[in-house]
């Protein structure tokens, strides 16, 4: 099984979670407004020529003669994390990722108006890997020198280090690095199937002739590209294999993958990929990323009020080719930037962090690359997390939504009331059933959690409806603006109420509950 990243994050989250939850202060997250952030980091990991579209500024282009010296154009890709390496399993990782969030969370994403950007932040994986997939049996797996390049604390942009391209092929297997990437080309074929077929096909075909490279001729890639074992160590492939094979069955509906999972399972190690619906936990590992731990602090860089501000990342940490136009040098680049203590001059948007240790505390030091330094495959899952919770909680807003101050005045409790109402007009009577499932002191100011229960008591199903939503001072969730003041409608991917159903949302704020009424409905 390959190992992913460098960090005690994952480790300590489990560890911490729930006792985080439980321990700090209610607070709630605009997950569409993290998700937007997230792809900023994909952005600013970019390596080659850079696009017009581009929204990271402090970004230039850089590796366009990557893979030149070996005679194949290896321009493009992402970088690791916060090192100028393009490291093959990682990327392929987070391309199989992001492709899984839009395949099973496209309604998400298309109502969050992501759907582009995440076949984008794709597609500049793909490009790249169709670069590093000239034959069947060739897969370039590496560019950069992985030991030079930690010796080394220079931009992209300034890259004095070695350039050096890694290939596998028949003679230099790599099942775990081809069988990842054969199941990043399938699920992205997949991603682009409704859009761009012709493309689609394209990588369905990468897939299929890498699986098969895979397959035929087994080995670790670790021994085949030995300069990446101090920084993802592979211990077997049989994983990588499975997991292709299953994402080319969903791309292709071939009988051949399911019966080649099916059969190898037992000797592989099972496929236990079987997932429980846990939602409560999703949105605890959520709101722990995002600023619910004992830090108080958003583990994600740009989002909060209070995020790390020291991270382990070469670009961010020296100013823009576009600020200070001479180069920094290899050594310059540690005097003068990696060792100092202020803030990064340039805020990698969307990056995770390596996070706390296992006793719940964070050094914000960029020199504590195991708590400071961002991933490709740390970051890669969060794009399906935060569109699933936006889903479900509808979008507000934008930044981060926390309880909001309020002019009222602080009361030391309030008591919400059902309220009913019944159009006046032929319909079915709609009611609200409102209550307080959680209150805590801020300041002077008492913060309340109310929940509202909307439901449908009439024999027939109703659509298209519009609440007015009045003295409302604090975020809410459940519900989608519709651009008119106070006027709020259900999410995207709740459209209609059948007869007797409910929808819930949620809202925060200090002092009496707002006022909701019906507009219309159809």
């Amino acid at each position: 099984m390959s190992k992913f990243g460098r960090s005690l994050f994952g480790v300590s989250l489990l560890l911490t979670v729930l006792l985080a939850a439980a321990t700090t202060s209610a607070e709630y997250y605009n997950y569409g407004s993290a998700l937007d952030k997230t792809f900023l980091f994909f952005e600013a990991q970019r390596s080659g020529k850079l696009p017009a579209t581009q929204r990271v500024k402090w970004r230039g282009n850089s590796g366009l003669k990557d893979g030149l010296a070996q005679g194949v154009s290896l321009e493009g890709g992402y970088y690791d994390a916060g090192d100028n390496v393009k490291f093959g399993l990682p990327m392929a990782f987070l391309v199989t990722m992001l492709s899984w969030a839009a395949v099973d969370n496209r309604k998400e994403l298309s109502g969050l108006n992501q759907m582009q950007q995440t076949l984008w932040s794709i597609r500049w994986g793909t490009d790249y890997f169709i670069k590093a997939h000239p034959q069947p049996n060739v897969l370039w797996g590496q560019v950069g020198d992985g030991q030079s390049d930690h010796y080394c604390w220079e931009r992209p942009e300034d890259m004095t280090t070695s350039r050096t391209a890694y290939k596998l092929d028949q003679y230099h297997p790599g099942s775990d690095l081809a069988g990842e990437t054969a199941a990043a080309f399938a699920a992205a074929s997949l991603a682009f199937k409704p859009y761009n077929s012709s493309y689609s096909a394209i990588l369905l075909t990468h897939a299929k002739e890498l699986f098969s490279f895979a397959d035929k001729y087994r080995g670790l890639f670790t021994d085949s590209i030995p300069n990446a074992k101090a920084f993802y160590m592979s211990s077997g492939y049989s994983d990588e294999l499975l997991w292709a094979a299953a994402w080319l069955h969903r791309a292709t509906g071939d009988q051949y993958y399911l019966k080649y999972a099916i059969d190898n399972a037992g000797y592989m190690g099972g496929t236990g990929w079987g997932m429980k619906e846990c939602n409560h936990f999703y949105f605890l590992q959520a709101d722990y990323i995002l600023g619910k731990n004992r830090q108080g602090m958003s583990y994600l860089v740009g989002y909060g009020p209070k995020y790390p501000l020291r991270v382990h990342h070469r670009g961010a940490s020296i100013p823009s080719i576009f600020v200070q136009r001479s180069s920094v040098s290899c050594v310059q680049g540690f005097d003068s930037w990696y060792r100092r203590s202020q803030a990064d001059p340039n805020v990698i948007h969307g990056a995770l962090v390596g996070g706390p240790d296992q006793n719940d505390n964070y050094s914000d030091d960029r020199a504590n690359y195991e708590q400071s330094e961002p991933t490709l495959s740390g970051t890669a899952p969060l794009v399906g997390l935060f569109a699933k919770l936006s889903g479900k909680l509808g979008s507000y807003g934008g930044g981060y939504s926390k309880p909001y101050q309020t002019t009222k005045p602080p009361a030391s409790s309030y008591k919400a009331t059902p309220t009913r109402y019944t159009p006046k007009q032929s319909g079915a009577p709609i009611e609200f059933l409102h209550s307080i499932t959680a209150n805590w002191m801020a300041g002077d100011t008492r913060y309340y959690r109310h929940k509202v229960i909307i439901k449908n008591n009439s024999q027939k199903q109703i659509s298209d409806l519009k609440l007015k939503i009045e003295d409302l001072s604090g975020p809410i969730w459940g519900l989608n603006p519709t651009g008119q003041k106070t006027t709020y409608q259900l999410p995207e991917w709740q459209k209609t109420l059948r007869a007797g159903q409910t929808h819930d949302f949620v809202y925060v704020q200090g002092g009496p509950q707002a006022k909701v009424s019906v507009l219309s409905y159809y």
